[in-house]
């Protein structure tokens, strides 16, 4: 049977690790597709040597500064070339049918929307366009004749298990994770933990931002709001379990009693693939999974004094309006103080909950009307004002 593939690509953020899992998927399958283009960060060598291999027709560096460079690298190929984060919104908006959405931050929440106003299947890998966003996002895609296809492992599971037809009929949403690099670690560990500590992810090699969210496990606090929004599930409806495997990528559970569950290897290609091929399902050489060899299969709950990220993230849920947007920015900021080593690695939630606290009181995070990014860069704005503060408070404590 021939498959109906998406022909006309694109992809944002196509020098991260989900950028470069999407290229080598479309190697390793063997599949056939026309770049319509490719956009990064500040990343040119690495840009130009895609769209030399991938032949987009354009290539957009977000970081104008490297756009000379871009230019000299791509020069005599006949590939367009552009830079800014407007260009990243007009080449997400063109006339791919698929768009990866791999930028990594609330940078991605403009370009996302952008392709969902274009109609085109998003294949979603940046958490911050729905943490922001979500409602407005998915109500976008559909009314645009498009939809949101989740590639992070945990809703690309949900996501395959789920039967729409019986929605009603899910008791709970179980997400796995794999407990960062302390998970096992005291909570007297991790309030002298170092960067260096930090950033060593037990199965993955990820980006700094990425990794100290997987040792805080913001991480999954952000996924437990992206699965509220994707599959309309209440924050109580919703829950959390330590996996190390990682061979459980998450599970489902129906109200009869039986919980249904997606295995894998730890490998981003196969929901890439997923993604890529919905409804249908994409041949190539996946890794396959041995379960004799995966070895036994463990479980925990997280423990709530090591990681209050999780009830931070459910209370801003059940805040709703722009709770959630001005706690992905305070989260933001509090990372990038601790990458900076400006703050203890036990400040980042703290942070957080003080900036949420701050700008309660305030009204900062309350619903607002108009433009869903307008929305969202105005609390975001305002919550990394706040952070800052509680930042700058806590060093000179």
């Amino acid at each position: 049977m021939a498959l109906n593939l998406p022909r006309k690509v694109s992809i944002l953020g196509s020098t991260g690790s989900i950028g470069v899992s999407t290229l080598d998927l479309f190697e390793q399958a063997g599949v056939q597709v026309d770049v319509v283009a490719l956009t990064a960060g500040r990343n040119v060598a690495r840009l130009a040597e895609q769209a030399l291999r991938w032949r987009p027709q354009v290539a957009v560096i977000e970081d104008e500064a490297g756009l000379l460079e871009l230019r000299e690298r791509l020069k005599g190929s006949g590939i367009q070339t552009a830079a800014g984060a407007g260009a990243v919104c007009d080449v997400a908006g063109a006339d791919a049918q698929w768009v990866m959405s791999a930028i990594v931050g609330f940078a991605g929440l403009a370009p996302t929307l952008a392709a969902a106003r274009a109609g085109a299947v998003i294949a979603l890998a940046n958490k911050e366009s729905l943490v922001c966003a979500g409602p407005s996002l998915l109500r976008t895609a559909k009314l645009a004749g498009g939809a949101v296809v989740p590639v992070d492992s945990e809703h690309s599971a949900i996501f395959q298990v789920l039967d729409p037809a019986i929605a009603d009929s899910v008791s709970r949403l179980i997400l796995t994770s794999s407990g960062g690099p302390f998970r096992d670690a005291t909570r007297e560990d991790m309030a002298k933990a170092t960067l260096e500590q930090a950033l060593a992810h037990p199965n993955f090699s990820m980006g700094a931002k990425i990794s100290i969210d997987s040792a805080t496990m913001m991480n999954k606090g952000l996924e437990v709001i992206e699965a509220a929004y994707l599959f309309s599930m209440p924050p109580e409806r919703i829950e959390v379990l330590v996996h190390p495997q990682q061979i459980i990528h998450s599970l489902v559970e129906y109200a009869d009693g039986s919980t249904l569950a997606q295995l894998g290897p730890p490998d981003m290609r196969p929901p890439i693939a997923c993604a890529f091929a919905w409804p249908d399902r994409l041949p190539w050489p996946a890794p396959k999974l041995d379960l004799v060899t995966a070895g036994p299969l463990t479980f925990q709950h997280p423990d709530p004094q090591k990681f209050p990220a999780l009830s931070i993230a459910k209370q801003a849920l059940t805040a709703g309006g722009q709770a959630p947007a001005a706690m992905n920015a305070a989260n933001e900021r509090a990372v990038s103080a601790f990458l900076d080593r400006r703050i203890r690695f036990l400040d980042i939630p703290n942070v957080v909950a003080e900036t949420l606290e701050r700008m309660d009181r305030s009204g900062d995070a309350a619903s607002m009307a108009g433009d869903a990014v307008e929305c969202a860069r105005y609390t975001d704005a305002a919550a990394r004002r706040v952070a800052d503060e509680v930042v700058g408070d806590l060093a000179a404590a």
